[in-house]
């Protein structure tokens, strides 16, 4: 089964031969892999560029089991050169090689060579693994598929389509599966088995029993705002377990940097600044967010707002939760702050969206409560709303568009409507 996605390839062409080392990463089983194999070297091919100067290299496979030690693949690369026209490496689970980044930092020496490298371990996969290049390499990090890429593969139609996606997420073996089990038994086998691990082995957790239960309760409460405080009382009150909040900190910061999760600060609109006391947490791939709580919380409404969230960082925006105070008069004259929420602030270079997730507005006055917060910021940025209903996108006489969630994850330009 091919998967375009024009977007990463996209990314990969616009730094191509830019003397940087590529550097790929994204959560095990996202499609990394494939999109250089398979989408990078087609287009090699297509724009001419001869096999003989495509030198691909999956450390995974006996083959190569001799190049994962580092001399030997420097010799092998160095006698696949014989010319001066530009050549291609692309190296796969590149941390199975000794010293690998001393390795990519030696071939950066040869003049024309273009690198590509990817990896799936718990070292490899950590956010800071560009750093260890020191300015040599540029990240190109993917997400599962989008709803938009999962609909192009996906044998039926969008709301079939949309029914699957928030159930089973977005990885792309998901779409060869062909029934329920099979589906839900893949994502339960690699979190316990390939998640979980990478992270309590880098990290050598003795009690991985505390950090699964971490996961489930985040797993269980996307979409709340919460801190390491709250999340430490909820261990003692639910679970009857003390964990500091401190250590709950440390166990959030390593899901963030395998990709597991992300966390979203609130952000004062008018006071233009952080605030750091509370933060939601949102998952990369909502089938396997379901797994963790064995398909038991199917609520619609925060699994949508999720997947807003993934398709704005997706899209490229870094994506805040706003926060905004609004001022009343009550019946005896005193003043009321009440603190509104944005579901998201959504930013890019100049570019500023508001943003609310409102699954379904039954009535006039819930879709005033939905508005309220975005009238509140009081500012020119476009705001949106993004509903369950299938309804055609309108915009209001504040200039507020409601759109489906269908139609804003299909167009690519949804927010500009």
């Amino acid at each position: 089964m091919i998967i375009n996605r024009p977007l990463y390839l996209n990314r990969l062409i616009q730094n191509k031969n830019n003397g940087l080392v590529k550097i790929v990463t994204g959560i095990r089983r996202c499609g990394k892999s494939f999109l250089l194999f398979e989408l990078f070297h087609r287009h090699l091919i297509e724009i001419g560029i001869d096999e003989s100067h495509i030198i691909e290299i999956a450390l995974d496979d006996l083959i190569y089991e001799s190049l994962r030690e580092p001399h030997k693949m420097l010799q092998y690369i160095r006698n696949r050169i014989l010319d001066s026209h530009q050549y291609y490496v692309v190296l796969d689970e590149v941390q199975m090689m000794e010293n690998f980044v001393d390795v990519i930092n030696s071939l950066l020496h040869l003049p024309n060579i273009d690198i590509y490298i990817t990896g799936s371990n718990s070292q490899f996969l950590s956010s800071d693994i560009a750093t260890e290049f020191r300015g040599r390499g540029v990240q190109i990090h993917i997400f599962p598929l989008s709803f938009s890429e999962f609909l192009s593969a996906y044998d039926g139609d969008k709301r079939d389509a949309w029914k699957d996606y928030y159930t089973y997420g977005g990885l792309p073996k998901i779409l060869s599966l062909s029934d329920d089990e099979s589906k839900a038994e893949y994502l339960s086998d690699l979190y316990r088995t390939v998640y979980l691990r990478d992270i309590t082995e880098r990290h050598r957790i003795k009690n991985e029993h505390e950090m699964e239960e971490l996961v489930q309760i985040l797993a269980s409460t996307i979409g709340s705002t919460t801190n390491s405080t709250k999340l430490s009382n909820t261990f003692k009150s639910v679970k009857h377990v003390s964990i500091s909040p401190k250590t709950i900190t440390n166990y959030i910061g390593y899901m963030v940097n395998a990709f597991m999760l992300e966390r979203s600060i609130r952000y004062n609109i008018k006071g233009k600044k952080y605030i750091n006391t509370l933060s939601k947490h949102y998952f990369t791939d909502l089938g396997l967010r379901n797994a963790i709580l064995n398909f038991r919380q199917q609520e619609e409404t925060h699994i949508m707002e999720n997947i807003i969230y993934n398709e704005l960082r997706i899209r490229g925006f870094l994506v805040d939760v706003g926060c905004v105070e609004q001022k009343t008069t009550n019946s005896d004259g005193k003043t009321i702050r009440r603190q509104l929420e944005v579901d998201f602030v959504a930013n890019k270079a100049s570019k500023i969206y508001y943003i609310q997730s409102a699954f379904a507005m039954p009535t006039a006055e819930k879709e005033v409560q939905e508005k309220r917060s975005l009238i509140a910021t009081k500012d020119s940025f476009k705001k949106i709303i993004v509903t369950g209903q299938d309804i055609k996108a309108k915009r209001d006489s504040n200039g507020i568009l409601t759109i489906s969630i269908i139609d804003f994850l299909l167009d690519k330009n949804s927010l500009d409507f």
